[in-house]
This record gives structure tokens, C-alpha cells and sequence, in this order.
């Protein structure tokens, strides 16, 4: 077969293969015997590596997320990772990190999604998503992620954080060029130019929560900022470069993320309208399934990866200290092992346990819950004032290696 001929998981191109013949290709590498290993192409403005073990079978990638004390997230979970000095200038990230400083960070940071401030959230949740609808009805046919995923994520999370709407359009511009940059691309000119637009975003978003962090030390609010600014957890408290690491973490995966995912769900519930006809016939006994195998079946974050920390066999493959694992939640989820009928978009299948929000273990998505709420959320409104709602085009993807995004969604009604 040509696709296994030429298979390359590890390069861009691979990625710009139809849907099908990347399926094919992970089928074909769940049937091998031991992970494959893929060598590393050089990407501009990244550090380059050896190359890295391909954890795709279901059994790989729990066992990778479970097991700490040989697989870790420290240096890096992106693949390729970034060069050295980006640490030093923005601050490490949550999940770059392992035990202890994983666990005390976790810890304080877990205040941010404390029922508390999820039932604080839900009234102007609904209210969002009831101005993100009518919005789209105003305006007639468009684009869903310009015209409601995007903004109504965005102002999910700054209503969460306790940021002011005055500055919501630039934290949207500036996750939107964060966004285009995770897009790998290989054309060095057009990596540099994302890549300074990035940098400006980075900063933007770091600044603009320290910046407000320092305020809401004087005057705290009801908001996840005033949180976490003044948390003492046992007498520990995060400094304004952890305040403003965890933001740049929080925007991007809670708006970004997200927004995709609802982007996939109308996709998957325009070209299944039998599954649809069936959430809309009881939306409250279906959508908690729904929204599973939403994620199952799209698999929005692509692949994460793991360094190995001590030596281990991983499916008859011996590993040593340095070698890299990069888990593919996309072939996963599809594992002819665990699912059945994998490539079947089933709202009903149970047990569905996928591994979309990281897997299993200590780094399991602190924001799952809020996701969840999102896509329920959003989704009870759209259909309620629009069920006719349906695909004008088909999806314009785009092209990366870490994430299953969607760039433009033509819809109408």
C-alpha cells in the first residue's frame, strides 16, 4: 500500500493526507508487533530531536499517562519541543511539569474549577451561548468558528478568569495568532512569521494577567484571578510568572480546544442525522454520551508527548533514559481492541472510554468538566433555536500535527 510506503507520521505532510489514509495508517500501526520509532524532521524555531517511539494502541498510551516514574512531562509535552530559552522567558506550563512541583502546582491551580466557581459560571454560560446563537441567526449563514465557537469559548473562560470585556477582542486576536502558530508549518519564512506574532501573543496574554493579578491582590474579585492570586495553599502561593504560565495555558486549551470541539460536533451531527434525531429526541439522556464520543471520534488535541526517565520495555520495546514516546490519542480512540466498530459515530456506546482529555493519571485535563459544560451548553441552544442547522460546506481543516482544528465551518439553516 502506498500510505504504509511512505509512512511518516512525525512529518507535516502526513497530516495533509485525507482523513482516510491517516486512519489507515494508524490501523496499520496498531497491528505491529512493538511501537514503531519515527525520526525527527528539523522544524525552524524548535529543538531538535532523535526522533520518538509511536504509542498508538489504546493499552500504549494508559500506560504511558499512568506510569510517572518512567514516563515524564518534563522537558516538554509538545512534539517537537521548544527551544530552551522559552522557559526561561515565559515560564514553564503546568504540564511540562512533573512531581513534586506538578502536585503543589496542581494543587493551587485546581481552585480554578472548584464547584464553587463552576455553578458561579453556569447562569453566564447559558448566557453566552444565548448571544453566540442569536448572533448567528442574525448575521444567516457563515462561519460557526468565527461566529460562535470562538467567541462564545473566549468569553467562557474570561468570565471565569474575571477578565474585563475591554480587553476580550485582544485576547481573542492573540489566541487566534497562538493558534496559527501550534500549526506546524515548513516553510521557514512563513514558521517565522507565526512565529513572531506568537511571541507578541505570548507576552499579551502573560502581561495582561499578571498585570491584572496584581490588582486583584489589592482588590480581590469572585473570579478564578482573584483566586489564584491570593490562594496560600500550606503557605505556598504562585508568583507572577506561575499565575501568568497558568493563563497562557488556560486561554489556549479553554478557548481554542473547545471551540473546536463544537465545531467537530455540529460537523459529526450534520453528516449523522440520524444520531442527531436521536440527541434532539431526549437531549437530556443522550447529551453526556454525545458529548463522549464527540471527543472520541474527533479527538481534538492530536498527540502529546512523554520522556522516558528510567528504563522499560513498552510492548516488547526495550526503552532507555532519553528516549521520547509520543502518545496519538487520534489512534486511540480508534482502537479496534477497546471500541467497537471504532470508525462508527455512536452516541449511545458504552462504556466509551476514551482518552481525549490526556489519559489516565496525575495529568488528566483539570478542565474536562468545564469542556463538558461547554459543548451541553452551546449545543442545547444551537438546536433549540436552529435545529435545521446543517453543514453550507465541508469543513476547512487545518493542517497540524498537534491538534485536530478547524479553521473555517461553512454552515447554514
Amino acid at each position: 500500500m502506498t500510505v504504509i510506503a511512505d509512512l511518516d507520521i512525525a512529518r507535516l505532510d502526513f497530516w495533509e493526507r485525507p482523513a482516510a489514509e491517516r486512519a489507515e495508517a494508524f490501523a496499520w500501526l496498531r497491528r505491529q508487533e512493538r511501537p514503531v520509532f519515527f525520526s525527527q524532521p528539523k522544524v525552524p524555531l524548535a529543538r531538535s530531536g532523535r526522533g520518538f517511539y509511536a504509542a498508538v494502541r489504546h493499552t500504549d498510551v494508559v500506560e504511558a499517562s499512568r506510569n510517572a516514574a518512567v514516563f515524564a512531562n518534563s522537558p516538554a509535552v509538545t512534539n517537537p519541543e521548544p527551544p530552551k530559552w522559552v522557559k526561561h522567558i515565559y515560564g514553564d506550563s503546568l504540564e511540562n511539569m512533573d512531581a513534586p512541583e506538578h502536585t503543589r502546582l496542581r494543587r493551587i491551580v485546581s481552585r480554578a474549577f472548584a464547584p464553587r466557581m463552576m455553578q458561579r459560571l453556569e447562569g453566564l454560560m447559558q448566557r453566552r451561548a444565548e448571544t453566540a446563537v442569536a448572533e448567528l441567526a442574525k448575521a444567516g449563514p457563515g462561519d460557526f468558528v468565527e461566529l460562535v465557537a470562538q467567541t462564545f469559548t473566549t468569553h467562557v473562560v474570561c468570565d471565569l478568569l474575571g477578565i474585563p470585556e475591554e480587553h476580550r477582542e485582544k485576547v481573542l486576536g492573540w489566541v487566534r495568532d497562538t493558534v496559527e502558530y501550534q500549526a506546524v508549518r515548513s516553510d521557514p519564512k512563513g514558521m517565522l512569521r507565526h512565529a513572531v506574532r506568537n511571541t507578541r501573543a505570548t507576552f499579551g496574554l502573560r502581561n495582561l494577567v499578571i498585570g491584572l493579578g496584581k490588582e486583584r491582590r489589592r482588590e480581590p474579585g469572585d473570579d478564578v484571578i482573584s483566586a489564584l492570586a491570593n490562594a496560600d495553599v500550606n503557605g505556598e502561593r504562585l508568583t507572577g510568572t506561575e499565575l501568568g504560565a497558568f493563563f497562557l495555558l488556560l486561554v489556549v486549551a479553554g478557548i481554542d480546544t473547545p471551540g473546536h470541539t463544537l465545531s467537530h460536533a455540529v460537523t459529526l451531527l450534520s453528516e449523522h442525522p440520524e444520531q442527531r434525531e436521536l440527541l434532539l429526541s431526549d437531549y437530556d439522556a443522550h447529551i453526556s454520551g454525545a458529548v463522549d464520543e464527540i471527543v472520541r471520534y474527533a479527538s481534538p488535541i492530536t498527540q502529546l508527548q512523554r520522556t522516558v526517565v528510567a528504563e522499560h520495555e513498552l510492548r516488547g520495546q526495550p526503552l532507555v533514559p532519553g528516549d521520547k514516546v509520543v502518545m496519538f490519542y487520534n489512534s486511540a480512540n480508534r482502537d479496534e481492541q477497546v471500541f467497537t466498530d471504532p470508525d462508527v459515530f455512536d452516541i449511545t456506546r458504552g462504556p466509551n472510554p476514551h482518552v481525549s482529555f490526556g489519559g489516565p493519571g496525575a495529568h488528566y485535563c483539570l478542565g474536562a468538566h468545564l469542556a463538558k459544560r461547554e459543548l451541553t451548553v452551546l449545543l442545547r441552544e444551537l438546536y433549540t433555536r436552529l435545529p435545521g442547522l446543517r453543514l453550507a460546506a465541508p469543513p476547512v481543516p487545518m493542517v497540524s500535527t498537534f491538534n485536530n482544528a478547524v479553521r473555517r465551518l461553512p454552515v447554514t439553516f
